[in-house]
């Protein structure tokens, strides 16, 4: 455990970034999760639905710094493509 007053705070602030990271990530997953579930029923309009949802979660991440931009262009392009392919 740390003695010095500075490095105790560093620990107090990475755990509540982490914490937020973990959350915002997992909310994304879950709205990736809803896109792949329709994709796979063949519903196309809760498909359309699901992903403007995701498509909004995944911009919000990135631009809080979770994700890079490389990442979310491809998570997104991913899902788009998932949903393209059964319209």
């Amino acid at each position: 455990m740390a003695n010095i007053k500075s490095a105790k705070k560093r620990i107090l602030v990475t755990q509540t970034k982490t914490a937020r990271n973990k959350a915002i990530k997992s909310k994304v997953k879950t709205y990736i999760k809803k896109v792949d579930e329709a994709v796979a029923a063949k519903d196309v309009e809760a498909a359309k639905a699901a992903l403007t949802s995701a498509i909004s979660e995944i911009d919000k991440a990135t631009k809080k710094g979770i994700y890079h931009k490389n990442t979310a262009a491809r998570k997104v392009s991913r899902l788009t493509k998932a949903v393209n392919s059964i319209a």
